[in-house]
């Protein structure tokens, strides 16, 4: 950077009696005005949401604030053991752990529903466009993004309850649209029923809403950060983590004691 360029940031500033937010008064116009999920919003879209968007993005938020003991919140509980005076060294033991497996598909579900219709030829169906994603995905031997539940195998309510609020609201388009038919096209293809899952449902959303990739990708992060917090104060007053690495340790080394 040259010594002439002038740094910025356009999210927030403030005076001696006054603190803004992009564009919004913090004290008058936001706090005791604006939910936690509107807030969220006006961070990654610098602008406060419309009614019908504010239903829609904080039922997405809520959705993913909590997943049980997945290793995600196992890594939050044992970083908490080690360092119970550090509550952000296990939120961020916990964030380091999402990815492709648990939230990150959100990004990639989005992705692959972009590249989709933006590549698409003038008349092609989303019907069309599922059975080339499918086949696509099994000849590289990729799992399909958005689709299928280890639990959930007869469909996964959120998904169903997050495409009920977009038809409400009106965000239910062409990647909705395209997202189902995937999974449609992949229970065809393998016989099993894959039904769209969660990050499926908010990926496809977040393209509805025009979000972008870098916010689908984020959203997943923000309400587990929420999550993680409430297991690290469950582990405060009802530990886990020093039982779980006990036996953990004792099942896993005990072949060594019969060597």
């Amino acid at each position: 950077m040259k010594k002439t360029d002038t740094l910025r940031s356009d999210i927030a500033w403030s005076s001696l009696d006054k603190i803004v937010v992009h564009g919004n008064d913090l004290v008058n116009d936001l706090m005791g005005k604006v939910n936690f999920g509107d807030m969220a919003f006006l961070s990654v879209a610098r602008r406060l949401p419309s009614p019908q968007e504010s239903a829609v993005f904080n039922a997405m938020l809520v959705t993913l604030v909590e997943h049980g003991l997945v290793p995600s919140t196992l890594a939050a509980r044992m970083t908490h053991a080690g360092a119970p005076e550090a509550m952000q060294a296990s939120v961020a033991a916990g964030l380091l752990g999402l990815g492709s497996v648990f939230v990150g598909s959100t990004k990639n579900a989005a992705n692959m529903l972009q590249q989709a219709w933006r590549s698409a030829p003038a008349g092609a169906s989303a019907t069309e466009l599922a059975q080339a994603i499918v086949a696509e995905h099994r000849v590289a031997r990729q799992i399909i993004p958005g689709i299928g539940h280890p639990v959930h195998r007869n469909g996964d309510p959120r998904a169903r309850k997050l495409f009920e609020l977009a038809q409400a609201n009106g965000f239910h388009g062409k990647h909705v649209e395209l997202m189902v038919a995937v999974a449609d096209a992949a229970h065809a293809a393998t016989g099993k029923h894959l039904p769209v899952n969660a990050t499926g449902a908010i990926g496809a959303l977040c393209c509805e809403m025009d979000l972008g990739l870098d916010v689908a990708g984020g959203i997943g992060i923000m309400a587990r950060a929420v999550g993680l917090v409430g297991h690290i104060m469950e582990e405060s007053h009802q530990p886990m983590a020093l039982q779980i690495w006990n036996r953990v340790d004792e099942e896993a080394t005990e072949h060594m004691k019969h060597a």
